[in-house]
């Protein structure tokens, strides 16, 4: 497929979407910048989005088989994903199974406690206030979203849940939270979009509990890229390494 990239339309901390020849369609460029503490502390790992990007194709495409809807069309090339336009929700959808980073520091959770049901925290997308936790309340208030498609999302995130913690349980990896985003598709469909990636999920080896993911950035560790690269590694099967020319 030949797509014409144009005009970009957003950037945010790590990504940039850009219009296409389609008008239903943009590329989301996935950068190599990573940030962390609302954007305080910067850096610029290469080849950071170039794994990213594969990462959350991979996932988006897990979830695609399973009949949940996603912006997901194709991974151009590493780096690169043609996406369906959407119109995002304002809201941070952030799902814990296991007990750790923010939630230890404001609740008395024991470190690695198990949520079964898992939680579902939402926030407010907002750097102006700092994404501040939401509850149902306040969202709907807020004229955010309504009710029903409030339910609609959080019915979402529980079954996105269940597909992506069974498929990387059975690669080797533990997944103790994640933040989504979601937005209206053309028709007013309620869409996953954004990424599926070391920089929006925490993931664990499940023999060691070594963290394979942003974390790493966060506390000052070295082997960010690594843990990226090792995620990928178990994730992919040789048909996706054939499929985006990726040798591990």
């Amino acid at each position: 497929m030949t797509i014409e990239i144009g005009t970009l339309i957003y950037q945010g901390k790590a990504k940039g979407v850009y219009e296409t020849d389609d008008p239903q369609k943009v590329v989301v460029e996935f950068r190599d910048d990573i940030t962390a503490g609302n954007g305080a502390k910067k850096d610029n790992l290469s080849e950071k989005g170039f794994w990213n990007s594969i990462i959350s194709a991979k996932l988006f495409e897990i979830l695609e088989e399973a009949g949940i809807r996603t912006q997901y069309v194709e991974l151009i090339k590493p780096g690169l994903m043609l996406s369906k336009k959407l119109e995002m929700i304002p809201l941070e959808v952030i799902t814990r199974n296991i007990a750790a980073g923010s939630l230890l520091k404001r609740y008395p959770f024991e470190p690695k406690q198990t949520f079964e049901p898992p939680i579902i925290q939402i926030d407010y997308k907002s750097d102006e206030y700092g994404d501040p936790m939401l509850n149902d309340d306040i969202a709907i208030a807020l004229g955010l979203i309504d009710e029903y498609r409030l339910k609609i999302i959080k019915e979402t995130t529980l079954r996105i849940n269940r597909v992506l913690k069974d498929f990387l349980e059975s690669k080797g990896i533990l997944f103790p939270d994640f933040k989504i985003e979601f937005g209206y598709d053309a028709d007013g469909n309620i869409v996953l979009g954004d990424e599926i990636s070391p920089d929006t999920c925490r993931f664990w080896d499940m023999e060691t509990c070594d963290t394979l993911d942003k974390d790493l950035f966060r506390q000052g560790e070295s082997g960010v890229l690594d843990a990226y690269k090792k995620v990928a590694s178990m994730i992919l099967d040789d048909e996706d390494k054939e499929k985006w020319n990726i040798e591990l």
